[in-house]
């Protein structure tokens, strides 16, 4: 059985995903919860594989939520539902190491197969989207000034943090020891004026350049 959580501030909205994500006989709804806050209290402790997250919640956000419960416990895969697309947000869902970024729109089977596969360890984050984001990471639309000041090794790892890597990926990636890149994230947050990797949204904000709405 896949344990699924379910974070969405509508309750005729979950009951429906409810229904829809257990008529399949293989998914478990384990938990839902229409705050932000208590979904971030609860979800570590019911260890779902997946916590379907909604976008935005009066109290906060599905991002927010899913970088604190990923600092908690990286085994539960995150699945952020939003009715809005842009870069910034994908940008920001990546940082935070969600799996996948969903649409409302999606239809009902659609959902349940993105559940299932996010269970089952892949991706589901557009590549030609986060792509875009990385390119804007790279070459910058005018290249920020705190990127300018990351070494070519940072920026490598700014990188790998922005295509969803954890710290142990990347430094099996780089060929380094798990706390070396530690020490490079903490590194490269300071000089973009971070106090955590999990400021994802300012970072954002700053690397994507401007607002797209």
């Amino acid at each position: 059985m896949i344990r699924v959580y379910l974070l969405d501030d509508h309750e005729v909205v979950r009951r429906g995903l409810v229904d829809l994500l257990q008529a399949g006989g293989d998914i478990e709804v384990v938990g839902e919860s229409g705050s932000a806050q208590e979904a971030t209290r609860r979800i570590p402790a019911l260890r779902p594989d997946v916590a379907v997250l909604d976008g935005r919640l009066p109290d906060g956000s599905g991002i927010d939520v899913c970088r604190d419960v990923r600092a908690v416990d990286a085994s539960i895969k995150g699945l952020i539902l939003t009715s809005y697309e842009d870069d910034e947000a994908l940008f920001a869902a990546i940082m935070a190491g969600a799996s996948g970024y969903v649409l409302k729109q999606i239809r009902g089977n659609d959902l349940v197969d993105a559940v299932r596969r996010v269970a089952a360890g892949q991706s589901l984050l557009d590549p030609a989207v986060t792509q875009r984001v990385l390119e804007r990471i790279r070459n910058g639309v005018e290249q920020p000034r705190e990127l300018a000041g990351l070494t070519d090794q940072e920026r490598k790892i700014l990188e790998l943090v922005a295509e969803g890597l954890t710290n142990r990926e990347i430094a099996a990636r780089m060929f380094l020891a798990e706390k070396t890149i530690k020490n490079y994230v903490s590194s490269l947050l300071a000089k973009l004026g971070l106090e955590r990797r999990t400021q994802a949204a300012v970072l954002a904000t700053r690397l994507l350049g401007e607002h797209p709405h």
